[in-house]
């Protein structure tokens, strides 16, 4: 069990923390969609997708970035009383604390895989706009990081209790950041 937990931590972080590298860069696109936006406002016709396009960069660059945030511990915690515990402690509430959120990640997932799939049966659902695009693309996106975040979750758990056990390192900052 512990070579299983040790791989999948392995894998699943690797995954993650590449792809939360790259979609760092995706707030760079939801800028440039944003300044033709403008321009094209300013100075030509305006565009009719830029407004939607940058919603969708949006939602792109949010829910594939949030593995990578959740590795990283950069994700928002209640800290009234978190930041004085041991990291022993720690470990332990956020072993318990993970099972919610694995459940929640588990109905998302449920729901967004009902949704693509919706999306794909009836020719392809398309938004009620002027612009009209298919709403496939971003449900296959929201799909994939609702996934990757539930695994993500799993991995953390893993984390945890690997370090209860003593055959893991506690992180040595505060940021969450892996060591």
């Amino acid at each position: 069990m512990v070579h299983f937990a040790r791989g999948y931590i392995r894998i699943v972080d690797a995954v993650n923390y590449r792809l939360g590298r790259v979609m760092m860069y995706g707030i760079f696109v939801m800028m440039a969609i944003l300044l033709w936006s403008s321009i094209s406002k300013t100075f030509f016709l305006p565009s009719l997708w830029t407004l939607e396009m940058a919603q969708f960069a949006m939602v792109t660059y949010y829910i594939l970035g949030g593995p990578y945030s959740l590795q990283m511990g950069s994700n928002v915690r209640m800290d009234l009383f978190y930041g004085s515990w041991r990291p022993h402690t720690k470990a332990w509430v956020d072993a318990f604390t993970v099972f919610f959120l694995i459940f929640y990640l588990g109905v998302l997932v449920w729901g967004a895989v009902d949704s693509t799939i919706y999306s794909f049966q009836y020719g392809g659902e398309r938004s009620p706009t002027a612009w009209r695009p298919y709403l496939w693309p971003v449900k296959v996106i929201m799909t994939a990081g609702f996934g990757l975040m539930l695994l993500q979750a799993i991995s953390e758990l893993f984390k945890d209790i690997l370090r209860l056990k003593g055959l893991m390192p506690y992180p040595h900052h505060e940021s969450g950041e892996a060591a």
